[in-house]
């Protein structure tokens, strides 16, 4: 396992937000989302069809999370790990942290601008650095195309790194008429049923994702959505693959690791 380097706190270059900058993020945003993929677009493989393809499948999923200091909440560590999904145990063998002092605000429907450098300063220490387990699908804390806008945190990162994107939602996004509430109410009902997670069609028809019980018995569901280079057939396949506990196993490890790394920086702060 690769030891994470030490990093000290770093300034965000960006300035608080005007109406300027909000103007500018959308034009951003919509450029980004005209190079969307929402299609499965990879050359490795989920299963092996024979001892052959062994190469060929997916191995390595990383899984991305930002936490943040109570004290101060423009304290913030992103935390980047990578998992060997062809491993008996699901072997975390990269992680590595980037502590940073954030200067943009978060701002509903935009989140991406404030939390997508930091993760994308992980994601080309990993390239500069030539590691061997780039990850070959990145799940992401955060939306993909389950957004207001319909293109959140997971699709801006995915189409930056031009990296096959999951978005892992732990909270529902009213979009199209979705709600919580609802989704609550359906599971409720399919609660004996044999699918273990229900399609987000919205009141336009459009599918924006699933709310999916990744543990029996739960009605807490995560919300899945395709970030980018994935269809959402193969997105929900990877989760399943990855799933141990509610939250799947790469964005559970980041999140773990993230608050870890913020507590003993704050903790050597303090001494």
């Amino acid at each position: 396992m690769e030891k994470a380097p030490e990093t000290g706190i770093e300034e965000s270059s960006s300035p608080n937000t005007s109406q300027d900058d909000h103007k500018q993020w959308i034009e951003a945003q919509d450029d980004l989302k005209r190079r969307l993929v929402t299609e499965d677009d990879f050359s490795w493989k989920l299963s092996k069809e024979n001892e052959e393809e062994e190469e060929a499948l997916l191995r390595y999923v990383g899984g991305v999370d930002i936490s943040f200091s109570k004290e101060d909440t423009s304290v913030a560590c992103g935390t980047l790990v990578v998992l060997d999904i062809q491993s008996q145990d699901l072997q975390v063998v990269y992680h590595d942290y980037y502590l940073v002092t954030l200067t943009v605000p978060y701002v509903p429907g935009f989140l991406a601008f404030r939390e997508a450098p930091v993760l994308l300063e992980l994601l080309e220490r990993m390239k500069k650095n030539a590691s061997p387990f780039y990850p070959q699908v990145l799940m992401v804390d955060g939306n993909g195309i389950l957004h207001p806008r319909g293109f959140g945190l997971a699709c801006h990162l995915g189409v930056l790194a031009d990296l096959p994107t999951i978005g892992i939602g732990k909270n529902l996004h009213h979009v199209d008429g979705l709600t919580y509430s609802g989704v609550r109410q359906l599971l409720e009902t399919k609660e004996n049923c044999t699918e273990d997670f229900i399609t987000l069609s919205g009141c336009s028809g459009k599918i924006w994702g699933v709310a999916m019980r990744s543990t029996k018995g739960s009605l807490k569901p995560i919300f899945i959505s395709v970030g980018h280079r994935l269809s959402l057939v193969t997105a929900i396949t990877i989760v399943k693959m990855t799933c141990k506990y509610r939250v799947p196993e790469p964005t559970r490890q980041a999140d773990i690791r993230s608050r870890e790394y913020l507590r003993k920086h704050q903790t050597g702060m303090s001494e």
